[in-house]
């Protein structure tokens, strides 16, 4: 009988260390599956954005080779010209609601006319693709502080501050600046103008120049994330 109940005992132990150790591989199994994802999730958000901001810049940039005088009524009045005008601006003709980037208009086409042209349009053959997933839409600027475009999350995904601060690492300095408004009191102004552009309360902001004039302020570079250049140093 006794050694009946060791057998017992001893196939007891095996069972419950054949339990631990599958419990062991489990856990590593969805540790790394779970690592896997969050980077490839960042992967797929950088190239998301990525993409999205060479559409936009070279667009804009084909309108300002191609109509390189803009739109004469404007001389004076606007700033960075021949760079398009903010798409609310209610110089132009059934101006937009916002300013998002797919509003933005050329000026100088046609010539002199407020009625400037939709760089996205179906009669121009480019078209603003959605916003990548977790994000608003890309807004734009053209004001005293220069010309940019920006994006901006409220999401708390863990893999989207590793994306945006990879984003940023591929551009040069002051190039494009990463705005960490997370946590914040109350939205950050993103120029030196009063009622301009702000990074929204909790979230991030990715911002690309076109053209930055010396009152452009870099925010996110100075308070929230030191690795990155101070403001000084820009442009």
């Amino acid at each position: 009988m006794k050694k009946k109940s060791s057998q017992k005992g001893s196939a007891l132990i095996y069972i419950l260390i054949a339990i631990a150790l599958l419990a062991a591989l489990t856990a590593t199994f969805m540790d790394s599956s779970s690592q896997q994802t969050t980077s490839q999730n960042a992967f797929n958000t950088v190239t998301d954005l990525n993409s999205q901001i060479n559409f936009v810049r070279s667009a804009i940039q084909e309108c300002v080779l191609t109509y390189p005088s803009g739109d004469d009524a404007l001389a004076g009045v606007a700033t960075n010209m021949p760079y398009p005008i903010n798409p609310s601006s209610t110089y132009l003709t059934d101006e937009a609601a916002n300013d998002e980037a797919r509003n933005i208009r050329c000026p100088g086409n046609p010539g002199n006319s407020a009625d400037h042209a939709d760089i996205f349009a179906g009669s121009s053959g480019k078209f603003m693709p959605p916003a990548p997933s977790l994000f608003g839409e890309w807004t734009y600027y053209n004001g005293v502080d220069g010309v940019f475009f920006y994006i901006a999350t409220d999401k708390t995904d863990a893999f989207l501050e590793t994306a945006m601060k990879k984003l940023d690492d591929q551009f040069s300095e002051c190039e494009a600046d990463l705005v960490d408004n997370d946590p914040g009191g109350a939205p950050l102004a993103m120029t030196t103008e009063v009622g301009g552009p702000t990074c929204p309360v909790n979230s991030l902001c990715f911002r690309v120049w076109m053209i930055a004039q010396a009152s452009a302020i870099y925010p996110g570079d100075t308070a929230v994330l030191p690795e990155l250049p101070d403001e000084t140093a820009c442009p």
